[in-house]
């Protein structure tokens, strides 16, 4: 099949594929659109079974950044890699080679933290290029923007509580989080602390462990038990296509919100969603904090303005869904023909590409630095 042919690529400006038989390293970058600015967005490390899958993957996810960084009101474009290969596989050659595929792209894409990595991996891309963010803070980043994605992720999980309860009072509630990772941990833990009760699952059992000392009342079920919890919140926080035909008349709750990625294997699934009374929140709208966070990096990161963008993720998912109802159309479609409108009314107004002096100056450093520092909302 001809990559022009691939249902995932309409509107993507460029696609490429890289290859350093030395390091190992075979990677795909996508770049979706890069009218509101450079395209920034993670790097994925995953054991994809075939280079169609990746393929697959980098495109979908590209496209949602660009909906997300359009949503969150950055000027920023859409972009996304993935590395095929093992975690086992990591190290400094390979992401050092990735780093100067970044940097092959003349700053049109710009890299950061994804599913299985981490900010030691950024500090090495940093080798490379300075297209990177998600760096620790004594490199002028921000270090891991895990917390950021979770706390904006429980602004966007209480505006669906009052969007359906009336009250963003998380007491009494019951939430089931699929997947406790970086971000899924500390959601839990958040939405814990106000007195909600978590049941949880993942399918990596030291996770599992990880957050039962983080939050140790959580009740554990099996992977393929959290779509038959009853709930009034079910938050998808592992990989997307959760929100499946299969999965969608299993779910016994009144909201789905949570911090996964391309949450919904289709949009009729999300569609299908409403017809059930769930409201759903799109995906690209709640999970946007690590993106807002990592952004501020480029201008020079203040973390009080960070966290302060972040916290209005509860305004802009508000917002979704005030028009979702006026409109009588799913979240789903809300959320894009708002992203879809910003983009139009700024397309030929904006620079495409952040001017060099807006950049900060960063200091490489040969090795990655340890840091301490925690976030002031944890």
């Amino acid at each position: 099949m001809s990559l022009f042919d691939h249902r995932e690529f309409v509107e993507h400006e460029q696609i490429s594929y890289f290859h350093d038989p030395v390091s190992g390293l075979k990677s795909i970058i996508a770049i979706h659109d890069t009218t509101l600015g450079p395209a920034l967005g993670g790097c994925r490390l995953w054991p994809y079974a075939s280079d169609e899958e990746a393929l697959t993957d980098v495109l979908r996810l590209s496209r949602g950044m660009t909906y997300k960084a359009a949503i969150a009101g950055l000027n920023l474009g859409g972009g996304k890699s993935v590395i095929i290969a093992k975690p086992g596989d990591k190290g400094e050659a390979l992401f050092r080679a990735f780093g100067r595929c970044v940097a092959a792209l003349g700053g049109r894409y710009i890299t950061a933290e994804d599913v299985n990595t981490t900010v030691d991996d950024m500090e090495f891309i940093h080798q490379e290029t300075d297209e990177v963010v998600g760096l620790r803070t004594e490199q002028g980043g921000s270090g891991d923007p895990s917390p950021f994605t979770a706390w904006g992720a429980f602004q966007g999980l209480k505006a669906a509580l009052v969007r359906v309860f009336g009250t963003p009072d998380l007491q009494g509630r019951r939430v089931a989080v699929q997947g406790v990772g970086h971000v899924g941990q500390h959601l839990a833990r958040m939405i814990r602390d106000e007195g909600a009760h978590v049941t949880a699952t993942d399918v990596d059992s030291e996770r599992l462990a990880q957050a039962k000392e983080i939050v140790p009342d959580l009740e554990i079920v099996k992977p393929e038990e959290i779509y038959d919890v009853k709930a009034d919140v079910f938050a998808p926080c592992a990989l997307g296509a959760s929100i499946n035909e299969k999965t969608v008349p299993r779910l016994r709750c009144r909201i789905v919100a949570g911090s996964a990625n391309n949450q919904l294997a289709t949009t009729e699934c999300g569609t299908e969603l409403g017809r059930k009374n769930i409201l759903y929140a799109p995906d690209y709208a709640i999970n946007a904090g690590g993106l807002i966070n990592v952004a501020y990096e480029l201008e020079g990161y203040e973390r009080s303005r960070a966290e302060r963008h972040v916290g209005r993720i509860y305004d802009i998912m508000t917002r979704i869904f005030n028009y979702a109802q006026e409109q009588s159309i799913p979240t789903w479609l809300a959320a894009d023909r708002l992203a879809e409108a910003r983009i139009t009314a700024l397309r030929g107004l904006r620079p495409r590409h952040l001017p060099e002096h807006a950049r900060p100056v960063r200091v490489r450093r040969p090795f990655p630095l340890g840091s301490n520092e925690r976030p002031s909302f944890l």
